[in-house]
């Protein structure tokens, strides 16, 4: 894989409080590995439903059906 040269900005915005996370500031390789999993990655939600880790398309729905 090719050296990210975002890879510092995109840490200072990543939502992801999965630690050790190895991809994080990795956008691309984060969605990539989130789709394979059927998911989104932490980006996609809301602080409150981050922390719960269901990254699932149902929840992001979900979440934005109900007004977060």
């Amino acid at each position: 894989m090719k050296e990210c040269v975002n890879l510092e900005e995109n840490k200072k915005q990543c939502p992801c409080t999965y630690e050790p996370c190895s991809k994080k500031g990795i956008c691309c390789e984060c969605i990539k590995y989130h789709w394979q999993l059927g998911e989104l990655p932490a980006c996609f939600f809301t602080p409150e439903v981050e922390k719960t880790y269901d990254r699932s398309i149902e929840r992001f729905i979900q979440s934005y059906q109900h007004g977060r």
